[in-house]
């Protein structure tokens, strides 16, 4: 069967299949001598047929990689190739076997001819790829608004009022400015806002104004044409009100908005309608907003530091969130569902001891619901046991709440002693009760130590002195 590629049968189906073929087709036999050409293939490589059959591939192509690919008996599949007349070509190359396995020959086949043309192709696919991707990645942000108002934790009036409040407004399809403290849930409570709106399935954007560099802010709002400044994307870039059409963008810490950007959102929010960088064409939005502050801007308006135009466009309806020192009797809720997660990714099991909750109830909290969450998970990852006790909290919180006991006591030397107590007790249980290792945490004499065991009246079980 290897010299079936060499017949006059093989050669004569050839010419019947081939002729007249459009597609330029040569064949090779086992030893890469070509054994057939058709015309669109003479005509690729303007040589006569005749001049080219029996001759190796190689010399008629000396850069042919045919040989190579019989040799390894393997298909290159669209392959690019620089032909001696200096044309382009994407070639397959295609090693023929019997039945038993044997190599008879090749075939080569050129795919495409006209590579310039290829080129332009690829090029605008990638340019297409790449906005795709682009729109991809930016739509997968979209729908992002995961919390609703079951996610909102607390039973206490504070925050049950502003639940209510949530609904009330939800679908008024006004603005809404958010105020209170930093850590209180603000971005939490207005995703709450649009998944109860009628814009619920439509895309929620957010953007944090303190987060992003002044010279960026402008592009990532509004969006910017192809090379309408250096370092720009070739593709342009999709601002977030865009994004935002027909959903809410929510502008999170609104009074770190530059002077200048707050009128061209003003602009954005009377025109309905925002202007690319680089581009004079208005494109019409309709989103809602919602805004969020831990600052007080209608004293920044009287400081001209907030245009008040635009303050009293965003602040039609407003909702104010209570910070954690309010709302201490949610603590122990927020604080079984924060341990619930803590658990389930760290693979605990950690309870708190009653201890550690008056300490939690008894601290200020500036940080609010956040600062929480952030020392509840140090607090599983330190403790040694399954109950998260008193010693395993932060000290700030321990000493904030010593001083709350003893506001109304004797004074001062109370609340070093029990401080002093707890730094001790702390000392001696990292270091496994070995007084020695204590006192050099502590940085103390070891025989300080001692006295001051002896005079706080701390026990201790298996005590290793050294």
């Amino acid at each position: 069967m290897q010299g079936f590629i060499n017949s006059k049968e093989f050669i004569s189906f050839c010419h019947i299949a081939f002729d007249n073929v459009p597609i330029a087709i040569d064949f090779l036999d086992k030893d890469g001598r070509m054994v057939y050409i058709n015309k669109a293939f003479s005509d690729f490589l303007q040589i006569p047929i005749e001049d080219m059959l029996g001759k190796m591939v190689t010399e008629i192509n000396p850069t042919s990689k045919f040989l190579l690919s019989l040799d390894k008996k393997k298909a290159d599949i669209a392959v690019r190739h620089t032909f001696p007349n200096g044309k382009e070509a994407i070639c397959h190359r295609i090693p023929i076997f019997d039945s038993s396995g044997n190599l008879m020959g090749g075939l080569g086949m050129i795919l495409f001819e006209e590579i310039e043309e290829m080129k332009e192709i690829l090029r605008e696919y990638e340019i297409l790829d790449k906005k795709l991707k682009l729109y991809q990645n930016e739509i997968a942000r979209l729908n992002n608004a995961r919390y609703t108002l079951s996610d909102i934790i607390g039973d206490s009036e504070s925050i049950l009022l502003c639940k209510r409040k949530v609904k009330k407004v939800a679908n008024l399809n006004l603005n809404v400015l958010i105020k209170g403290e930093s850590g209180v849930g603000k971005e939490l409570f207005a995703q709450a806002i649009h998944n109860e709106s009628d814009r619920a399935n439509m895309p929620f954007i957010s953007i944090n104004a303190s987060a992003i560099p002044e010279n960026l802010l402008e592009s990532e709002l509004f969006g910017y044409e192809p090379g309408s400044f250096t370092g720009a994307k070739s593709e342009g870039s999709i601002g977030k009100f865009e994004l935002a059409n027909g959903g809410t963008i929510f502008l999170d810490e609104i009074a770190d908005m530059p002077y200048h950007m707050q009128a061209k959102i003003l602009r954005a929010i009377e025109e309905r309608e925002i202007v690319r960088i680089g581009s004079n064409k208005p494109t019409p939005i309709d989103v809602r907003i919602i805004s969020a502050t831990h600052k007080n801007l209608e004293e920044m308006v009287s400081q001209n530091k907030f245009r008040g135009d635009l303050y009293y466009r965003l602040d039609v309806l407003n909702l104010e969130i209570p910070p954690l020192r309010e709302r201490v009797e949610d603590i122990p809720q927020l604080s079984e569902i924060f341990l619930t997660r803590f658990n389930k990714e760290y693979g605990f099991y950690r309870r708190l001891s009653k201890d550690a909750m008056d300490i939690l109830t008894s601290y200020h909290w500036p940080g609010n619901v956040r600062e929480l969450g952030n020392v509840l998970g140090k607090a599983c990852v330190n403790a040694d046991d399954p109950t998260i006790n008193a010693g395993d909290l932060p000290d700030n919180l321990f000493i904030d709440s010593i001083i709350k006991e003893n506001k109304d006591d004797s004074g001062l030397y109370h609340i070093i002693r029990k401080v002093e107590k707890k730094l001790i007790e702390d000392a001696l249980r990292q270091s496994n009760n070995n007084k020695a290792e204590a006192a050099r945490i502590l940085k103390i004499p070891r025989m300080t130590l001692y006295r001051k065991i002896e005079d706080l009246k701390i026990e201790i079980e298996g005590a290793v002195s050294k």
